[in-house]
């Protein structure tokens, strides 16, 4: 350790990575510091599901010799804590019946350490699953101390830095990835089971669509040519579609080069599906069963709590058009206001809603609703009818050409899905994308690219199909009731230090 880290650590922790330091220093004079032969027979959740539920006597009688492994979170007296992944075991050190040897290096143990134990089960006199320790070999040694047994590690930004002191100290944060792990593996049984089948496609693109979103760009050496990390995989998944996979699904990580806040990651993960011979009606359906379904399984009901909210997944779903929401949100009795451009423009100035001139009336329809009506949205919500102008992937409406068949999810005031009916007119499609190429020109960061190899896959003939997108990290935010997207993902992005965290 340096003087500079030295200094920046407090002085009670200081001292006690020193003492720790010189522990370590005093095994290694004695032999092999980190051994790796030690070999773990049991786990705790495993000796808990056989063994919690028989009498005392029973486990006595039965002599039941064990070898497990993990970090020690709690030593009392001659009683340890052992915390094997998401579960924990007691252990027990009789001195009377150990060799001094061992006594001494029981006695050696600090908290965090990492052991291998040989001993035997059985219950102590308030019934709890323990092992009484034969052996002990310390495996690893913890130079840092862990939190406070009591508090946990409670500094949030430290928590999303150091997510690895995170998962040892608070079970919540344990829990919240383990529930994120069977979500996931619920969203792969339930799309396995209705014939979809799993794909990859390219994380870096040529030509970055499938979103209107501003890209990361990187370099390809030996192609010597600008490549961009994937926004979205849509356009990707579609070719398959035109291929004859007629039920696709990806779990994928996409990038976007936007800011940090408590709904947003750079860097962030999508469920997107696509299915032949269907419509964005059919994947409404899909979705809200897909939500039950999910609930279902983390044995929660029809019912979750989400910040103090009750979200209720038994009933269906509201399906409203993108003008009626904005209706009935804003108190609007009047419709004629959504009639023409001049008319929604004059809406929104009576609404507070900062507009851009250039923008046509679709885009100024959805500066009103993002600003007055999406976080007012709180039981789960579908909006449809969303404007040509701010769909370029998706299919016009068969009666109405200024909207096209597409919805999205709302969920406690924020987005959760995207689908829509697919476009498969190439014709049409490579029309949007020079609106797309002139909108990017006049400065939009975010407008997509022309992708020529794609029109000619839409020549070769896609069905009809419908496809979707779903955030993960903000449906885990919803299943776990958690509050920012930091708290879902392992390793969020941060902002250097020395910047102040949104």
């Amino acid at each position: 350790m340096t003087s500079d880290q030295k200094e920046k650590l407090p002085s009670n922790e200081n001292k006690l990575i020193v003492q720790r330091r010189e522990k370590l220093e005093a095994i290694r004079a004695l032999g092999e510091a980190f051994p790796n032969d030690f070999k773990r027979q049991n786990r705790a959740y495993e000796l808990i599901k056989s063994f919690n539920q028989l009498e005392k006597e029973e486990i006595e009688d039965q002599s039941v010799s064990v070898a497990v492994a993990g970090r020690v979170i709690r030593m009392r007296g001659p009683f340890f804590v052992l915390q094997d992944g998401d579960s924990t075991i007691q252990l027990y050190v009789n001195n009377k019946e150990l060799s001094v040897d061992f006594v001494e290096c029981a006695r050696g143990l600090d908290l965090g350490d990492i052991i291998g134990v040989n001993g035997k089960l059985f219950k102590t006199g308030k019934g709890e699953l323990t092992i009484r320790i034969a052996s002990v070999r310390l495996l690893t040694k913890s130079i840092r101390p862990l939190p406070d047994k009591h508090k946990g590690l409670t500094d949030t930004e430290l928590r999303y830095r150091q997510r690895y002191v995170d998962l040892i100290a608070n079970e919540d944060s344990r829990n919240i990835f383990l529930t994120r792990s069977k979500i996931i593996r619920c969203i792969r049984d339930y799309f396995e089971n209705a014939s979809y089948i799993e794909v990859e496609t390219p994380m870096m693109q040529v030509i970055p669509g499938g979103a209107s979103a501003r890209p990361f760009v990187t370099h390809h050496n030996a192609l010597d040519q600008d490549m961009y990390l994937r926004v979205a995989p849509e356009l990707y998944l579609k070719r398959l579609i035109v291929g004859g996979l007629d039920r696709v699904f990806e779990l994928n990580r996409n990038f976007r080069n936007e800011g940090l806040s408590t709904k947003h990651n750079p860097e962030f993960t999508m469920l997107e599906f696509y299915q032949a011979f269907a419509s964005y009606e059919d994947l409404m359906d899909l979705t809200e069963d897909l939500f039950k379904v999910i609930a279902e399984r983390l044995g929660k009901g029809s019912k979750i709590e989400y910040q103090g909210l009750i979200i209720d997944f038994g009933v269906p779903f509201e399906r409203l058009s993108l003008t009626d929401s904005i209706a009935k949100v804003c108190l609007i009795e009047d419709k004629a206001c959504f009639s023409s451009e001049e008319k929604i423009r004059s809406l929104a100035e009576e609404l507070n809603v900062t507009c851009d001139n250039e923008w046509g009336k679709g885009k100024v329809l959805m500066e009103i609703f993002d600003q007055r009506v999406e976080h007012e949205l709180m039981q789960p919500t579908f909006i449809t009818e969303y404007p040509l102008e701010v769909s370029p992937l998706a299919r016009r409406n068969q009666d109405n050409p200024e909207i096209t068949d597409r919805f999205e999810l709302f969920i406690a005031g924020r987005e959760i899905a995207n689908g829509f009916s697919e476009l498969n007119d190439s014709e049409d499609q490579a029309g949007r994308f020079r609106e797309q190429v002139l909108q990017k020109e006049a400065g939009d960061n975010e407008a997509m690219h022309y992708d020529a190899d794609y029109i000619e896959a839409l020549e070769y003939g896609m069905p009809p199909t419908a496809g979707e997108g779903i955030g993960i990290d903000r449906l885990i935010m919803l299943f776990t009731n958690t509050a920012s997207i930091k708290d879902v993902l392992l390793f969020p992005h941060m902002r250097p230090r020395s910047e102040t965290e949104s």
